[in-house]
């Protein structure tokens, strides 16, 4: 089991201005997804401590949190990307995230991946297809993450996400089912980073 040792907030940036430089010996991991996917609560299983901010209202985070964490091998950055597909907000306050997470993503060579947390009731909606065509087009690795696989039986989490499969998705590798309530393969997804930045960062 990969050990995330140690991880502490460094930035939360609410304009493009404000977004921390890289660094060519901190990868980043991003994590994006709908508004109400579940992101603050993956953020918080996988680190082990309540440093994402939860709440019932979607689109609680605003800000590009940067998260540093520590390793057993070495240290890496974990970015929580806004939420995106929450119609109750101002089309200028969408603007605005779209210009920020723009911002980020483009040229941001520390970026290694982008875990794309998707609802496993719902599978890709329509923003969640724009947003793997975006990030595809950019040339950056995508993961696909699916969240609240409680809400499911689990006697159909390998059909469900095979249909899914076959509907068109773009990851690195086979999607993995999570649920942070039930605390369901977070411990596996904590590994597969791990293993994956050692590859890109040996």
């Amino acid at each position: 089991m990969a050990s995330f040792i140690n991880a502490r907030l460094e930035a939360a940036c609410f304009t493009p201005g404000q977004l921390l430089p890289q660094d060519i010996n901190l990868p980043e991991v991003a994590v994006a997804g709908r508004s109400n996917v579940g992101k603050s609560s993956l953020i918080n299983a996988l680190l082990n401590k309540k440093l994402a901010k939860t709440g019932q209202t979607p689109g609680k985070t605003r800000s590009i949190n940067f998260y540093h964490v520590d390793i057993q091998a070495f240290s890496f950055r974990l970015v929580d990307l806004p939420g995106y597909g929450y119609a109750a907000r101002s089309k200028t306050e969408r603007n605005e995230w779209q210009r920020l997470i723009s911002a980020y993503m483009n040229n941001r060579e520390s970026l290694k991946l982008v875990c794309h947390l998707v609802d496993f009731r719902h599978g890709l909606l329509a923003n969640d297809r724009e947003l793997q065509e975006y990030i595809n087009s950019s040339g950056k690795n995508i993961f696909v993450v699916f969240t609240k696989a409680d809400k499911i039986a689990r006697s159909k989490w390998k059909s469900t996400r095979d249909k899914y499969i076959l509907d068109r998705l773009y990851s690195v590798d086979v999607p993995i089912i999570t649920s942070s309530d039930k605390k369901e393969n977070i411990d596996a997804l904590s590994e597969f980073i791990a293993k994956f930045l050692t590859q890109q960062h040996p």
